[in-house]
């Protein structure tokens, strides 16, 4: 196995700084997950800065089909919205679907405000209890994991969202999260009564 040379001191600085954007692009089109900075760290030269080389490289791919996203704690490539629709009428997407329905995703909104939140507390948001097959299918699709233990009596699970959720919902972190208060105000949803 050849070793990687971060340096390239052989190359011009314009060729080295080129270089080192596609070895970025390479690593997050080659990669399902989101990329941290310090792994992509790891294919540029010591005084490289990752965030310049993503920013020149989503300049670079203006236009394009795909685009760099900052997802959770890390880069990723991914399709632009408006080519959804051609995807979906030509390429074979249907195992990476989430299918889930308004129930699932108002459930899925209400982990994600009021984390960690109890199977109790959401059904004080919604008013009927929440199955556990539902818990079960949000978790076993990545997009929810357990958080810490309620301080109440028995010590509920809690619920809490994952990098999955963000990723799926195309988000960087939680703060990209439509505010709760407009959403409430529009009717979409109702706050949380403790």
């Amino acid at each position: 196995m050849t070793e990687l040379d971060r340096e390239l001191a052989d190359l011009p600085p314009e060729l080295r700084w080129r270089e080192w954007m596609r070895r970025i692009e390479a690593v997050l089109f080659a990669s399902s997950s989101p990329v941290a900075g310090s792994d992509l760290a790891k294919v540029v030269g010591q005084g490289a800065s990752v965030d310049l080389l993503v920013e020149d490289l989503s300049a670079d791919l203006e236009g394009r089909a795909f685009e760099v996203a900052k997802v959770a704690d890390g880069w990723m490539l991914r399709t632009r919205k408006a080519y959804a629709p051609a995807i979906r009428a030509a390429a074979d997407v249907g195992a990476q679907a989430l299918d889930l329905n308004p129930f699932d995703v108002a459930v899925l909104a209400a982990i994600a405000y009021h984390q960690p939140i109890t199977r109790d507390g959401l059904k004080d948001i919604f008013g009927k209890e929440i199955s556990r097959d539902l818990i079960g299918r949000l978790h076993g699709l990545g997009l929810i994991g357990t958080g810490p233990r309620s301080p109440r009596r028995g010590a509920p699970y809690t619920f809490v969202t994952t990098d999955e959720f963000l990723v799926a919902f195309g988000l960087e972190s939680l703060l990209d999260l439509p505010d709760r208060e407009q959403i409430e105000d529009a009717g979409l949803a109702k706050g949380r009564h403790d």
